[in-house]
């Protein structure tokens, strides 16, 4: 099994460049005396976008290792991977980020439920339980989650006969998906993967609150607060009583840019002694465009191309992300508009500050979801990122460490 440290980042990084800028950011936070493993995920989907491999992913994070020294623990995730796609990733990853979202609600064979909610009826009289389970919940979530429980166990299975050696870590995402899981059902979901053998260290439930791509929590901070303690109890509770990983910890998906949660995820570490995998969504990418419009000139040209682009492309581009995004066509800026901004202004609305009344969220959002277009720029948008390199590394380690890093783990 691999092991991570107690905190982990998901860092991603789409085109593969912005590694060394990256681990230069956990470097910073570990002078400040904080541990914490670089996780470079990327999915499918992603790596069908942008026309990439598993095999790119890895070779960028190695070499990023490699030029910088990095003693630090790292991995590379397979993420949101399924039975149908996790073949290609198995020679690469030593993450696996199983999704089994859509696969929440769909009934199995009933002698297989009754079977599975008679076991479960022991976690009602749990007195270490950190929450109540009455026989209700636990056929209820039977009913619910037994499907989804055999799906992970499933891809589990193939993961390990394609790497036997098991040093790879296992996180199961239930996030995508429209109703958040209780305290209850999450325990309920870790008892049915410890009885399945899924030996997972990371979790991802579906929070209360929306998690856009890119922009802050939308959502009440305070149930927020109670909701993930309540998680938190329920992850450690399932380490010491179900034999699960003593590693196992919370993934809190989507989870870059939502400033407004981190100081009760902050307290709730320093709290209960947790620890925490969080898993950015694109923020590296949006540090290149701040980059690449900071530096001006042909930079900035680079810049406004591919929002023209993608404002032109909206609902193609957004299509595949319309449950984690919230985007007002009337408040975005015509692209006519955006030619004629110098950095600062481009600059000022897509960097996420969002103290500054420039800072658009819509038009940060819809970057976010415009990756393909610098994608299908091909070596130019690559060119671009050589050519402004300083400026962008400075911006990508600066976003990292200082909005994220800090936030979640200093005081």
């Amino acid at each position: 099994m691999k092991v991570l440290s107690r905190f982990s980042v998901g860092t991603g990084d789409r085109f593969g460049r912005e590694g060394i800028a990256q681990i230069e950011a956990f470097r910073m936070l570990a002078e400040k005396g904080v541990d914490a493993s670089i996780v470079w995920n990327k999915s499918n989907r992603e790596h069908i976008i942008i026309g990439t491999g598993p095999a790119d992913q890895r070779k960028s994070a190695d070499e990023a290792i490699a030029a910088t020294g990095f003693k630090g623990m790292y991995a590379v995730d397979a993420d949101h991977i399924g039975l149908a796609t996790v073949d290609r990733f198995l020679p690469y990853c030593d993450f696996f980020t199983i999704d089994v979202a859509d696969f929440i609600g769909k009934p199995t064979e009933p002698e297989k439920m009754e079977a599975f909610a008679a076991k479960q009826r022991r976690l009602c009289g749990d007195t270490r339980c950190p929450v109540s389970i009455a026989e209700a919940d636990i056929a209820a979530g039977s009913w619910k989650y037994l499907y989804a429980i055999q799906e992970a166990a499933n891809v589990y299975r193939k993961i390990l006969a394609g790497k036997p050696d098991g040093n790879f870590h296992i996180e199961v995402s239930l996030d995508e998906t429209d109703v958040p899981q209780s305290p209850a059902e999450l325990a309920l979901i870790l008892a049915g993967l410890a009885d399945e053998g899924v030996p997972v260290q990371t979790i991802a439930p579906k929070f209360s609150g929306r998690f856009n791509k890119g922009v802050d929590y939308v959502g009440d901070t305070a149930a927020f607060a109670r909701e993930f303690e309540q998680d938190v109890r329920v992850t450690q509770w399932a380490a010491q009583a179900l034999g699960l990983p003593a590693s196992l910890k919370l993934s809190v998906h989507s989870g870059s840019d939502k400033f407004s949660i981190y100081p009760a995820i902050r307290r709730t570490i320093q709290k209960t002694g947790c620890g925490l995998h969080l898993k950015t969504a694109g923020t590296t990418w949006l540090e290149e465009l701040v980059g690449l419009a900071e530096a001006g000139g042909e930079g900035l040209e680079m810049a406004k191309l591919i929002y023209r682009r993608a404002y032109a492309r909206y609902e193609e581009l957004a299509a595949p992300y319309a449950a984690v995004i919230d985007i007002g066509m009337s408040r975005l800026p015509v692209p006519k508009i955006v030619d004629g901004w110098s950095s600062e202004a481009y600059t000022a609305a897509l960097r996420h500050v969002p103290s500054n009344k420039a800072f658009n969220p819509d038009f940060r959002q819809l970057l976010h979801v415009g990756y393909k277009v610098a994608a299908e720029l091909g070596q130019d948008y690559l060119n671009a990122l050589e050519a402004h390199r300083a400026s962008i590394s400075r911006n990508v380690t600066e976003n990292l460490y200082a909005r994220h890093l800090c936030a979640l783990f200093l005081d």
